[in-house]
Formats: structure tokens, C-alpha cells, sequence
């Protein structure tokens, strides 16, 4: 399961996918019919990538992405967020049982329900993340592209036209006016 780049918003319903950055925040695109596209601004909202959320356990915590995993395999018909409460404490027993059930609420379980519903009909749902390893290269030939031109640019700057000499900078002058 791929959910690199889908977000939870405080404060908004639903998910996003983060599709850029710009000064005054993240461009994000709902991932519901509508497909809106909004900014959110930096200083007001948090965001919340799906891929490093956990869920209370009991010994250790839980990811979420190994949660939805298990919702996806549930042979039985996964419940609406609006069922009953105890019903939906029954079925997040079954494919989480190792959660802790004081720390993780019905409000939890209902979110991670309904995000279940909005991603389980995504192509990105039923494809492999991509490897740690596999990222970490992508960012490092991204890195020695922008060093190089940063050393192209350098050199470009010192480089001298052909049959000119280099003159110093003139200095700057103040006048000021006197009796005005």
C-alpha cells in the first residue's frame, strides 16, 4: 500500500494529496469526486502524512498503514463510520487486536474508518510503497544535479571576457545638500 503524499488537515474532513509547496503553503487536492484544490497555510494547519501515523498499542504502537492492510484482508463487510459504537469496537478488535483499547477512542477508530473508505477505490491502494533505500537515491541524484549547477553558476560568475581586464567595483558616493 502506497500512501506516500496522502495527508490528514486539522480541521478539514476528509483526505488530501499533497501535489506542491508554494510561499504560503501546501497545494493540496482532495481525493473525493470533486477533486478541489486548496492551500494550506503553513502557520495554521498541520498536516498529517497517513504513512507515519500509529495507533495506541499495547505493547508498541501500531502503523496505520499495517492497520488498513489488515481492513483491506477483513473477509466480512467492513462497517460504515456512522454504526453503532460497540460495533465498531468489535470489528477494529479483529484487525487491530493489539491496539490499546483506553487510549485509542471510537472518535479514532470512526477517522481511520472513513479513511478507509475514501482510499480503498485509489490505484494507490493496492500499490507497493516505495523502498526507503530507493527515495534516499532519488534525493541523492536530485542533490549532486543542483551541486553541479551550483558549481556551474559559480564558475560562469568568474569568468572573465576574453581581451578585458577585471576593474575594481566603483565606491559609492553620498551627497548631501546643504542650506536646502
Amino acid at each position: 500500500m502506497n500512501l506516500r503524499g496522502i495527508v490528514a488537515v486539522s480541521g478539514r474532513p476528509g483526505l488530501f494529496k499533497l501535489v506542491g509547496q508554494n510561499k504560503a503553503g501546501y497545494i493540496l487536492e482532495s481525493l473525493d469526486a470533486q477533486k478541489v484544490k486548496v492551500v494550506a497555510n503553513i502557520a495554521n494547519s498541520k498536516l498529517s502524512s497517513l504513512e507515519d501515523i500509529t495507533v495506541y498499542g499495547n505493547d508498541e504502537d501500531l502503523k496505520l498503514v499495517d492497520v488498513l492492510a489488515n481492513i483491506a484482508a477483513y473477509t466480512a463487510e467492513v462497517p460504515d463510520a456512522k454504526a453503532d459504537t460497540a460495533k465498531l469496537k468489535a470489528f477494529f478488535n479483529e484487525v487491530a487486536p493489539d491496539h490499546d483499547g483506553d487510549k485509542v477512542y471510537a472518535s479514532d477508530i470512526k477517522k481511520i474508518v472513513t479513511w478507509f473508505h475514501i482510499i480503498k477505490e485509489l490505484p494507490l491502494f493496492n500499490e507497493e510503497a516505495p523502498a526507503v533505500g530507493e527515495a534516499a537515491e532519488g534525493l541523492k541524484v536530485e542533490d549532486k544535479a543542483a551541486e553541479k549547477k551550483t558549481k556551474t553558476v559559480a564558475k560562469a560568475a568568474n569568468v572573465k571576457a576574453p581581451g578585458k581586464t577585471a576593474q575594481p567595483p566603483k565606491k559609492a558616493t553620498t551627497v548631501s545638500k546643504k542650506g536646502v
